[in-house]
């Protein structure tokens, strides 16, 4: 592989501490140096190695971005997304690493699945992370082998759009997966009280003649969860709440933290910048698990980033054909892309609008989500981590269309937005995954 060197640029790398103009080599899938501008040292030539250079003057450099909730849908669908086109939609938005959720076709329940998503015949444009079946079939009964799941390269486990509803079931996979040294995510919905809604309870679904799903379905699995932990007694429990999207749900994990428990979460843009209201007329790019909820609930969301309380933003990438979409709203799928927009949304609102710094909102979109899967190495760009790069222009703004995207999938409530922060090269692993148009 070719070394790389990127010049001109200002390096932020909220892990190592660093906001300044840097240099980097890359070298052998790795960062080789990180040099102040003009003090690398490159050798290109007869006795040393060869180069190519990127000119990142003015533009920002930071650890790619990691990306810990996606659905890309292979085996089994890939007619709605498939590793290859997933992956290039990642680069696309600046992600580096992704992590897949289990509910494929079959479920990824084995090492056998586990494998297969991450073998070289699925050409995946970044490094793909596969999130294992908490439950055989994900049923929520017997609980598979979390050690050889790792052994395959699981990095967590979780029976996502299933939730775990069983007490002793949650209980026994906590402590199975502790031991392991794996987290679990629950996507947290007591579905026994979700059954046949499709939106949020509230006005907007009134008027619209929608059953909804009342918030306590999220926050009263939370709350259970995080008393299995306190429970337990065991340091190394970690329970992750993925797509927090309630105030309540956000608050019983602000007073886990506060008790010394191992207990973490996670935003989607669609969550603290959307509202129930955005379903409008029966829209069903507006339409996920959880439901876009009330505006106390998204101004929540918003306030446990900015406090800290949420540990990552991730997209919950959830691509669906136009054909599924285009149905009643009763009757459509949940989910919507996010992997192209998340970084344009979040710069566009934490950071320009409700100023977050910028290094805080990097953070949470690659620092803090290599912490929370215990991806090593990865989230910084110190000399021997992977050379996950993602270089973007943090002045340009630009307008989202899906149609020039990479997904194979257009469901999206973030048509025509304007966005902040171009991407211009996404480097996976020292080797460039995406080049801007324009770059």
């Amino acid at each position: 592989m070719k070394a790389l060197v990127i010049r001109g640029g200002h390096l932020i790398d909220p892990a190592a501490g660093i906001d300044a103009p840097k240099d980097i080599l890359l070298k052998e899938g790795r960062v080789a140096e990180v040099a102040a501008p003009g003090k690398l040292k490159v050798t290109n030539g007869h006795n040393g190695f060869e180069a190519d250079t990127i000119d990142a003057t003015g533009l920002v450099l930071a650890p790619g971005l990691i990306d810990i909730h996606v659905h890309l849908r292979e085996p089994g669908q890939g007619y709605k997304e498939t590793i290859a086109t997933g992956t290039a939609a990642a680069a696309a938005g600046g992600f580096t690493s992704v992590a897949a959720m289990p509910n494929t076709k079959p479920v990824n329940d084995s090492p056998e699945i586990t494998r297969w998503m991450q073998a070289p015949e699925r050409e995946a444009a970044v490094r793909v992370f596969p999130i294992a079946a908490a439950t055989r079939g994900s049923k929520g009964e017997a609980l598979n082998d979390y050690a050889a799941l790792k052994s395959a390269g699981a990095v967590a486990i979780t029976d996502d759009g299933a939730p775990i509803l069983k007490d002793g079931t949650m209980r026994e996979a906590l402590a199975a997966a502790a031991r392991v040294g794996l987290s679990v995510i629950q996507h947290a919905e007591d579905t026994r009280l979700t059954q046949g809604c499709s939106m949020n309870l509230g006005p907007a679904s009134f008027k619209l003649g929608l059953r909804g799903m009342p918030p306590e379905a999220e926050s009263s699995l939370v709350e259970r969860d995080i008393r299995l932990v306190a429970e337990l007694r065991d340091a190394r429990a970690h329970l992750h709440v993925a797509h927090t999207s309630t105030a309540s749900a956000v608050a019983a994990v602000r007073q886990a933290r506060r008790n010394g428990l191992r207990v973490t979460c996670e935003v989607a843009p669609h969550h603290f910048l959307l509202t129930e209201e955005h379903v409008g007329f029966y829209n069903t790019h507006a339409k996920m698990n959880p439901p876009l909820r009330s505006a106390a609930d998204r101004d929540a969301m918003i306030e446990a980033i900015l406090d800290g309380v949420v540990d990552a933003i991730a997209t919950d990438h959830a691509p669906h054909a136009t054909h599924e979409k285009e149905v009643e709203f009763e009757n459509a799928p949940n989910g919507i892309t996010g992997l192209e927009t998340a970084l344009g949304l979040a710069l566009r609102w934490l950071h320009k609008e409700w100023k977050m710094p910028l290094g805080r909102v990097l953070s949470l979109m690659s620092a803090q989500p290599a912490a929370l899967l215990g991806l090593k190495n990865r989230g910084t760009l110190t000399a021997g981590s992977f050379a996950d790069v993602v270089i973007f222009d943090s002045a340009a703004e630009w307008v989202y269309h899906a149609s020039s995207g990479k997904s194979k999938s257009r469901n999206t409530p973030f048509e025509g937005w304007t966005m902040q922060g171009k991407v211009r090269w996404t480097i996976s692993e020292g080797r460039i995954a995406y080049v801007a148009g324009n770059a």
